[in-house]
């Protein structure tokens, strides 16, 4: 165990409870994104190497993504062994699951819904401890957390969903925009991460209840 000794006990423990918090967030996020990625796998038929392939794009393509362009190589997806079981288990899970999964999607959407809000506020806080300026952090924030799933869209070969349809990236780029403002207030990084999530996971329940999207564009008639 690492010894802070200008830390008092009882901040260490709380430190320890915030970093428990932050990684079962994480882990839940994932599995909830891995999930996204097997349901397509299902939904085109693909074999069981498909669905992993899906699954574990969909689950950490956007944190791969955002640590290659900000050139924090190797990804930290890859090297934390972690994260590919946990995308390998949510296949399974969908896989063995699927024929009941009405009775259960309201759960998956709300996990989906808080992975999409810990992945924007760790997106926007890696950027940020990376000294990126304030568009950066705010497009890093919608890249850990939506690309992911452009990346699984473009493998089976669709427009990705988060360009014609849904509130996600959306919800993904104002939650950046929360996140670069919380700066101001000098909380510390793990504060921000918690606010950014809490709210950005809000906002993606309230705009999933409400069915709200962006405007269309419309086909000009001639």
């Amino acid at each position: 165990m690492i010894f802070f000794p200008c830390v008092a006990k009882g901040a260490y423990f709380l430190y320890l409870k915030l970093l428990m918090l932050l990684l079962i967030l994480d882990i839940l996020g994932t599995f909830a994104f891995a999930i996204s990625g097997a349901e397509k796998a299902v939904h085109y038929r693909l074999d069981w190497l498909g669905l992993i392939v899906l699954a574990t794009v969909t689950g950490i393509g956007g944190g791969i993504l955002r640590d290659v362009m900000l050139g924090s190589t190797p990804p930290a997806a890859l090297t934390n062994p972690i994260y590919i079981p946990i995308c390998i288990a949510g296949a399974f899970f969908y896989l063995a699951m699927c024929k009941k999964f009405r009775k259960i999607r309201i759960l998956i959407l709300v996990a989906d819904a808080l992975g999409l809000g810990f992945f924007t506020a760790v997106g926007a806080a890696k950027a940020s401890a990376m000294a990126a300026g304030p568009y950066s952090i705010i497009l890093f924030a919608a890249i850990t957390a939506a690309g992911g799933g452009l990346i699984r869209d473009l493998l089976v070969s669709e427009i990705p969903q988060v360009l014609k349809s849904d509130f996600y990236a959306t919800a993904a780029l104002i939650g950046g925009v929360l996140f670069y403002a919380l700066n101001f207030a000098n909380l510390g990084s793990t504060p921000q991460i918690l606010i950014t999530t809490a709210f950005t996971f809000t906002l993606r329940l309230f705009v999933m209840r409400k069915k709200i999207e962006l405007p269309k564009t419309r086909k000009k008639v001639p």
